[in-house]
């Protein structure tokens, strides 16, 4: 492998470090205190825009969580016929403290995002807060910011081109398409394996001065099978090619 591949390749090793929970999730969340009551919190999640509010004590470490279904359901909010000024008084009775979730499902800002959309999954959550060996809370992460690390991690929202490859799923294949994509100078931005029963499909993303046309050509040639070709450019628009 020439010195063009092996850049490239340091440079997926790259992306994937940035794999970390503590690369994708909201540093410094706003917090809850126990003894606010739901009246208030219920403002600051309103204001925030966000429907979940971490309670923590006064040593940071976290407690529980109160979301906004949660203080629908044990409030009636969604079912009563209470008035408006009544609902008010109830939710300025009630604290954080009274209805929050207690055993908290969290994980640590140094597993992997797939530990956390796993554990999401699992617990059919989507929202885990993040703690650090002491039990201090040092953010949080959501479905919605791993759905953005996934945009991300196969750089579909970014300007270049998008090969899709049929090919064997034996050592060194890699190496060859990483050397076909660094004969013509493309440099590879993103890389996705996924493993159906269509076979194994490799998915590059790479940027550079790439002709579509030839690089079909360049990889047909060193013997793999082009599936789905998409093109977007600095404008934000795209192109599919028919293979």
């Amino acid at each position: 492998m020439n010195w063009h591949a092996m850049s490239a390749c340091r440079r997926l090793i790259w992306e994937v470090k940035n794999m970390f929970v503590k690369d994708h999730m909201t540093k410094n969340p706003v917090t809850a205190e126990k003894n606010m009551t739901l009246l208030k919190a219920v403002g600051v999640m309103g204001r925030g825009g966000f429907h979940r509010l971490p309670v923590t004590d006064g040593d940071g470490k976290l407690i529980g969580l109160v979301t906004g279904g949660l203080v629908e359901e044990k409030s009636g909010a969604d079912k009563t016929s209470l008035s408006i000024y009544e609902l008010n008084y109830l939710l300025s009775r009630t604290t954080v403290g009274d209805i929050m979730i207690n055993d908290v499902i969290t994980i640590g800002p140094d597993q992997f995002l797939e530990e956390a959309a796993g554990k999401m999954k699992d617990n059919d959550i989507s929202v885990l807060p993040v703690v650090d060996e002491s039990g201090k809370l040092v953010g949080i992460i959501t479905d919605r910011d791993i759905y953005a690390a996934f945009i991300d991690l196969t750089g579909y929202m970014k300007q270049g081109t998008r090969f899709v490859l049929n090919c064997e799923d034996r050592p060194g294949v890699f190496q060859r398409i990483a050397q076909a994509f660094a004969d013509e100078d493309a440099n590879l931005e993103n890389v996705v394996v996924y493993r159906t029963e269509r076979g194994t499909e490799v998915e590059i993303k790479a940027t550079g001065e790439v002709s579509v046309e030839k690089m079909t050509e360049v990889l047909k040639n060193a013997g793999f099978k082009v599936t789905n070709i998409l093109q977007r450019h600095a404008d934000g628009s795209a192109e599919s090619f028919t293979v």
